[in-house]
């Protein structure tokens, strides 16, 4: 059974996407809203340790989005586009009646937060980003910098074709380790293997979480192959106003200091803290993260 996180409850909401999502919430609905977006291969989880706290004082909501954990798992890698995955957001945000809101993200839900940051900026009033990259800096950086096209060919391999097949054949245990605790202090793993073993092993489990890096328009070449330049990154890109927090854990081997480096131009108002740390930063560095985001949002 998975452990309850205090002060936080679990329920299902449909939403007028076609999705229904599993949420976490917890706090009082009239304080100022906070909505936390985990990343792959994750769900409300990533937040366990970090929502009890700012719900003392905040409305804290942590869904699990759509192909992960609880929520509903569409097949089709069309369902994961940007653009549905943005919708759950603003419709999660309208069923539970909240208009602006501060938006903490991690990993693929720091690159949503990203677009709903740009998309949106009448809903997303403050802005948090855990080791996730912003979308020019990245797709730059894919084409630009040798090693970061070098961490990131995981995402050619988790594109391929039927590649859940072969994860299923080894053993879920085996995605586990090598996907994710080969990333993360096993310290702070704990019981939580089994709960996210329960929650891959469900029909359509894999295909789901990995039709998200199918469906993105991120494009990454072959290492030392020669690289067309997508023509919108060398264009003007919108520059976020709203105020933006990022919090990078510098021991993440997957999306490396570069990714941060490009920041200053493209965000007005920008706050940045480095941790040590391996990528799966809210796990690992808990209290660094509330530390960060209390002082943040107190200034």
């Amino acid at each position: 059974m998975t452990a309850a996180i205090a002060g936080v409850a679990l329920g299902r909401i449909a939403l007028p996407t076609g999705a229904e999502l599993e949420v976490a919430t917890g706090g009082d609905p009239s304080n100022p809203a906070i909505i936390f977006l985990h990343g792959f291969p994750e769900s409300h989880r990533t937040w366990r340790r970090i929502l009890p706290d700012l719900a003392r004082d905040h409305y804290v909501v942590a869904p699990d989005q759509r192909g992960f954990g609880g929520s509903s798992k569409p097949q089709d890698v069309a369902d994961y586009s940007i653009d549905k995955i943005l919708a759950d957001l603003i419709a999660l945000a309208d069923a539970l009646g909240i208009g602006t809101f501060t938006l903490v993200g991690h990993d693929w839900g720091g690159a949503v937060a990203w677009t709903a940051a740009l998309a949106r900026p009448d809903r997303v009033a403050r802005l948090v980003i855990l080791n996730a990259p912003h979308p020019l800096v990245f797709q730059r950086s894919l084409i630009d910098d040798a090693a970061q096209r070098e961490a990131s060919q995981y995402i050619r391999i988790f594109r391929t074709p039927g590649i859940e097949s072969q994860f299923e054949r080894a053993g879920i245990g085996t995605f586990f380790d090598r996907v994710f605790a080969a990333h993360a202090d096993p310290e702070t793993i704990g019981d939580e293997r089994q709960v996210y073993l329960d929650q891959w092993s469900q029909p359509g489990a894999l295909t789901a979480m990995l039709n998200w890096y199918r469906a993105s328009q991120i494009v990454v070449p072959a290492i030392g192959a020669e690289a067309e330049r997508p023509d919108w990154i060398d264009r003007p890109f919108p520059v976020l106003r709203m105020p933006v927090l990022v919090i990078w854990a510098l021991g993440d081997r997957a999306l490396l200091p570069c990714q941060i480096q490009g920041l200053p131009p493209l965000v007005e108002d920008l706050g940045v803290i480095t941790v040590q740390g391996g990528h799966f930063v809210p796990w690992e560095r808990p209290d660094a993260v509330i530390e960060a985001l209390r002082d943040w949002l107190g200034s």
